[in-house]
């Protein structure tokens, strides 16, 4: 099967963005390019969390009221969250209503605080988990690598919740730990550039160049 299709300029894309209208700009603008700020980190774990059993349309056509929800996923407000706040979320329509997924993100953002102590920021610690050159797969052909299964496991031991080697795969794919576009995707080039401009948190290193 073809990997790749068409995109409105006729220049080829991973065809997984063809699947929903609003995959389009979130493929050519935000997947596989590299963050390192840290609300967003926090927040796409949780997003992904939120998918689990879901698609990812249905998280993404809801993204703003979640960060509506949840102030913009900043881990130091939702760490004092209360059962009010659990109470108030779980009648928001405008998102996923799901206790455990909501519970859960109030308990990681408690994780987070604590890892920042520890680390210095979220990326600085997520960023070790970077996959070397000699450990890249095809893309898009596995759902869980072994730097996602290390870092699932060491977070599930530090206390965060819904955070297993797929979810985890699936949050480094998109922030770009791994650039899992296609050989032949017109944004694999954009997004390899990025990383090789890209300073690693808690690195002294000169971008690579």
């Amino acid at each position: 099967m073809n990997v790749t299709i068409s995109g409105p300029d006729g220049k080829p894309r991973c065809r997984w963005c063809s699947a929903a209208p609003e995959f389009l700009d979130y493929h050519d603008s935000e997947w596989g390019f590299p963050v390192s700020d840290d609300h967003r980190l926090f927040e796409k774990l949780s997003l992904e969390s939120f998918q689990s059993g879901l698609s990812w349309r249905t998280i993404l056509v809801k993204r703003e009221n979640f960060r509506a929800a949840f102030h913009d996923f900043d881990f130091d407000r939702i760490a004092r969250f209360t059962q009010r706040d659990v109470d108030r979320l779980l009648k928001d329509e405008g998102i996923v209503r799901h206790r455990g997924k909501i519970e859960a993100v109030i308990n990681n953002a408690r994780q987070a605080q604590e890892l920042v102590k520890r680390e210095g920021s979220l990326a600085a610690f997520i960023w070790r988990y970077e996959p070397g050159i000699e450990n890249a797969s095809e893309p898009q052909t596995v759902s869980t690598s072994p730097e996602s299964l290390a870092l699932s496991k060491d977070l599930k031991e530090m206390g965060w919740k819904f955070v297993g080697p797929t979810t985890v795969y699936a949050f480094m794919q998109a922030m770009g730990l791994v650039n899992d576009h296609v050989a032949d995707c017109v944004i694999r080039a954009s997004v390899e550039r990025a990383r090789k401009s890209f300073r690693r948190p808690g690195s002294s290193e000169i971008p690579k160049t």
